[in-house]
């Protein structure tokens, strides 16, 4: 009953940010106060943000966020200046305004938050003899209206995917470009130095031959030493690049290898019935390989234990050390570069290092691993997805046009008939035909999303 309460009052704070909503659009339309709208459309997506919270908190229906991504912040131009469309500013303000003057203007979900803020009040004081006789079907009831002005819609949740594949790609590319530099700073300061100095080495040697052959001698085993220590750093530059055993013998095999390599005691616990994709496995790798240097160099750490398992598509990797902890991605550890690598594949990086240790660090991939690793059942068959299909695209008729507005147009006795079918019987069935209605189409509702629901899951709920 509170709940009910407390939706019902907040139909008066949705008229009155409509109503102020209304003579803002009027005053930017008409006298030109555009920058009203901005923060007028901020309180707009407040309230919204409200009910799709209490959507998710009190009717148990998830509702995601169905903005298009903001627009980046306005970048100087080479000779510092600021250009939104034809004209150059010479600070970024007007431009950043501009640019969320647009990105909230052309933004369906504005528009729809306003119709929202109209209709909702609307379909409160409709359900309201529910809300207050039965709350919690009301509210059930209720959570089956929210989402469908509030929801995301599929071009807002594309933005949202082509705005994250730009960050991704950002992201990747400034890993790959921070790859390219190492690889040229130890190609550079090894290898390099080192082929210059064996040249120096050669054209002593040619000087020595004949007036000093004991010492050419000398100089071309310092030489040859040379040449091996060159080969050594050649080939830690390509273990760097992507080493042999990794593209051999996969992900496990590689870890249990860098383990052993370590100046680290290691302990290795891995489950993975089969190989992951090799950028998958490249990423893991070198995430395992940075948090096992960073525990020997930084962490001063003795031991660490390294556990690689999944669950369903995902893959899960935890690395833990005993050493004095304090890890900080913003100090230059190498976590920042970790994580630049994850995000390529939506990964994240949960770090614990309190003063004093131990560090652990938690990496996730969701969604790498291939389909038959999940266990997934086989398709929905086609007279289910068929009935699912049918019971989605009608149930919207009983339970709004011909039970809720029904009832509504009863309540506050308006003689309009149209096609709401309960009005043309005897008064004596009307209300039992409505609410007939309403539970028919809830019904509908239920088992649309219940037969989907029980294939996934055969033993009962959701997975």
């Amino acid at each position: 009953m509170p709940r009910s309460l407390a939706l019902l009052a907040l139909s008066v704070v949705e008229l009155a940010v409509l109503a102020v909503s209304l003579v803002v659009l009027l005053l930017c339309f008409g006298l030109g106060a555009i920058p009203l709208f901005p923060p007028q459309v901020g309180l707009i997506r407040r309230v919204t943000e409200l009910h799709r919270r209490l959507a998710r908190e009190w009717c148990g229906v998830e509702i995601d966020s169905p903005y298009r991504p903001k627009p980046p912040p306005p970048r100087a131009q080479a000779d510092g200046m600021y250009r939104s469309d034809r004209t150059l500013y010479r600070t970024p303000r007007i431009p950043a305004f501009n640019d969320r003057w647009k990105w909230m203007m052309t933004d369906p979900a504005t528009w729809r938050d306003l119709a929202y803020l109209a209709l909702d009040p609307v379909v409160k004081v409709a359900l309201a003899p529910l809300l207050l006789l039965l709350p919690h079907r009301g509210l059930r009831l209720y959570g089956l209206w929210s989402p469908l002005l509030l929801a995301a819609t599929t071009n807002s949740r594309l933005a949202g995917q082509v705005s994250h594949l730009h960050r991704v790609r950002d992201l990747a590319v400034d890993s790959q470009a921070a790859e390219m530099r190492r690889i040229e700073r130890d190609l550079h300061d090894g290898t390099q130095a080192r082929l210059v100095a064996i040249g120096m080495t050669l054209g002593a040697v040619e000087q020595l031959v004949d007036t000093d052959p004991d010492a050419a001698k000398a100089l071309l085993a310092k030489a040859r030493e040379s040449s091996a220590e060159t080969l050594s750093d050649l080939r830690r530059v390509v273990r760097g690049i992507h080493p042999p055993v990794l593209a051999e013998r996969g992900l496990a095999d590689a870890v249990r290898a860098l383990a052993i390599d370590s100046p680290l005691r290691v302990h290795v616990d891995i489950d993975l019935p089969h190989r992951p994709e090799a950028p998958v496995e490249a990423a893991a790798y070198f995430a395992v390989s940075e948090l096992l240097s960073n525990a020997a160099r930084h962490g001063g750490a003795e031991t660490a234990t390294i556990d690689i398992s999944t669950n369903g598509r995902t893959l899960r990797i935890t690395v833990t050390d005993d050493g004095m902890g304090g890890a900080d991605p913003t100090k230059g550890s190498g976590l920042a570069g970790i994580e630049r690598r994850l995000a390529a594949f939506d990964g994240v990086l949960a770090l614990n290092s309190p003063p004093g240790g131990p560090t652990t660090v938690t990496m996730e991939l969701p969604k790498v691993l291939p389909e038959h690793w999940a266990g997934n059942l086989p398709r929905m068959p086609r007279w289910k997805a068929a009935l699912v299909v049918a019971l989605w695209s009608t149930s919207w008729c009983p339970l709004f046009p011909q039970g809720l507005v029904t009832g509504a147009m009863k309540l506050i006795h308006l003689d309009e008939k149209s096609w709401f079918l309960a009005l043309y019987l005897p008064e004596p069935w009307q209300w039992p035909t409505i609410i007939g209605m309403i539970l028919l189409g809830m019904t509908m509702y239920t088992l649309a999303i219940a037969i989907p629901a029980a294939h996934r899951n055969p033993q009962g709920g959701c997975r």
